[in-house]
């Protein structure tokens, strides 16, 4: 990897060579990640695989070395508007309401940390919608926005870390502080798309009983 250069129309962003096929573009927020996948996605550069978003950078794999130079001056024609970069959906956007029994084993530690009641994490977590911010981790898990290895996480479990919400798509290994579960099908590869959250998505979570069942 080689010193970086900040590309134009990329406020604050850096781009660095990742190895000699692939481009691994650095950001200040989540929130500008998921603008600028889009940008690129709809961008159809030539020579360009594959855009894999992350926490803060975007890698850009490309179809060999000879793609390096010339995506990277491409890179500097693009423009992404403020607009783009959201924070909140909109007005009356939901992508996918997951219903969640909030019984998670680390609930009431959660409630302490912040200083709230068990009913006000509920009630924060299910208020306000969460966007999808990247994959990675398991097949089907999600980084939402807005441990100890021994550990073992049951699936479906819904957890919190940092600024991220996340739920586990099957039983692993986990160090997130859980707070419920839901029976919300994460990964199915008779799908279309296997992956029931993908970047970009907004997803909203929903306070239920333990008869109840999340939606499709």
């Amino acid at each position: 990897m080689t010193a970086g250069n900040t590309v134009g129309g990329m406020a604050g962003a850096t781009v660095l060579d990742y190895g000699d096929r692939a481009l691994l573009l650095q950001f200040d927020s989540t929130a500008e990640v998921l603008a600028w996948t889009e940008a690129l996605r709809e961008a159809d550069l030539l020579g360009v695989l594959d855009i894999v978003p992350a926490s803060r950078t975007i890698l850009v794999k490309l179809d060999g070395p000879r793609y390096q130079a010339v995506t990277r001056a491409r890179l500097r024609k693009l423009r992404v508007s403020p607009d783009a970069v959201a924070t909140s959906p909109e007005f009356g956007r939901v992508d996918v309401v997951m219903d969640v029994v909030y019984d998670g084993a680390d609930l009431v530690e959660v409630a302490d940390r912040t200083g709230l009641t068990t009913a006000q994490v509920v009630d924060a977590h299910t208020s306000t919608p969460w966007r999808v911010g990247f994959g990675g981790f398991a097949p089907g898990f999600a980084y939402l926005i807005g441990g100890d290895p021994r550990l073992t996480v049951p699936a479906g479990s819904v957890g919190l870390a940092g600024e991220f919400s996340g739920v586990y798509p099957r039983e692993s290994p986990g160090g997130w502080q859980l707070i419920g579960h839901t029976d919300a099908v994460l990964w199915d590869i008779d799908r279309s798309d296997p992956a029931l959250l993908t970047p970009g998505m907004w997803v909203q979570f929903r306070a239920v009983q333990p008869s109840g069942r999340c939606k499709p």
